[in-house]
């Protein structure tokens, strides 16, 4: 295996938002880049993928055993749902000594599971914990590591253009941090929806709007609605998988979930209205339909009755 981070073979399995853009980096720098999605062995949802992994010379392959064979650094970037599924599969081919890096937003118990077969396999498991939304960042995000080999891998990956810090040699520990941070930043995101979407239904929702601003000044209610409704209209269903995870971590602290369960099914809620093609036309990911948050709530609104109207 290559000294020169630069010079080894990445493996991201995962090619959708969070993978294209660590690909645009990582290939901006010649590094050798290869991918692998479900969505490739479909041929409606191949097409963009392929495009642009052509646009920006990443080999795509078929399947997640193959790309592990071939990967010096293999980063998982899939929904939380399949983070063990994921390293399940590649551990069957991971080579001995190669890095496994978890970018997903799964629970200290599911990233413990994932570490066992990567581990067992002679692979080098390191959790990741994504601390703030990627795209603004891109490679750059802050980016918790943990486990055993995360002091190792923590200066190659830097190298590489990441910004990533040890958090723990212990496993869990910084997905944990990533969790508990989600009961907030996601719960956030519910609570504005369905406030606001509410508010609108009332017709008061300047009247909470402005109420807001006077309690929190240091927000921009308007702005971060709009910026809020589109993040969960576009990533729902990744989110509300996430905040599942979330919500077996607190769960897992020998609490009851409440607050992360109902997020959870409000993110849900939404991305079943995406699916449909309420935002939009169905199947394509766009993200800003509006830029307005009054127009996706209206939308919202269009598809449920009141009690009173049933």
């Amino acid at each position: 295996m290559q000294t020169d981070p630069k010079q080894w073979r990445v493996g991201l399995v995962g090619y959708g938002e969070v993978g294209r853009i660590l690909a645009e980096d990582l290939r901006a720098q010649s590094i050798a880049v290869s991918a692998y999605d479900l969505k490739l062995d479909n041929a409606d949802t191949a097409a963009p993928l392929q495009t642009h992994a052509a646009q920006h010379g990443v080999a795509l392959l078929g399947a997640s055993g193959e790309l592990a064979a071939g990967a010096d650094l293999i980063i998982s970037a899939v929904t939380a749902s399949q983070t063990v599924r994921v390293a399940e599969a590649c551990a069957d081919s991971v080579r001995r000594g190669s890095f496994f890096l978890d970018f997903n937003s799964a629970s200290p118990g599911a990233k413990q599971r994932a570490a066992a077969s990567i581990d067992a396999a002679g692979g080098r498991y390191v959790e990741g914990a994504v601390m703030t939304s990627i795209p603004p960042y891109r490679i750059k995000v802050p980016l918790l590591l943990g486990g055993a080999h995360a002091n190792a891998l923590c200066p190659l990956l830097n190298a590489m253009g990441f910004a990533a810090k040890v958090a723990s040699e212990q496993l869990g520990v910084a997905s944990a941090t990533k969790m508990c941070r989600s009961v907030m930043i996601k719960g956030l995101e519910a609570m504005v929806i369905e406030s606001f979407t509410t508010a609108r239904h009332y017709g008061v929702e300047d009247a909470v709007v402005a109420s807001l601003y006077e309690t929190f000044p240091g927000i921009d209610w308007e702005k971060q609605a709009a910026y809020f409704f589109q993040r969960v209209i576009e990533h729902g269903r990744r989110r509300s998988e996430e905040v599942r995870e979330v919500a077996e971590t607190v769960r897992d602290a020998g609490l009851t979930p409440w607050s992360a369960s109902g997020t959870a099914e409000r993110q849900a809620w939404v991305a079943d209205l995406a699916d449909s093609g309420v935002f939009g036309p169905k199947g394509t990911p766009e993200f800003a339909r509006s830029a307005d948050w009054r127009v996706e709530a209206d939308r919202m609104l269009a598809q449920v009755k009141p009690r009173n109207e049933r």
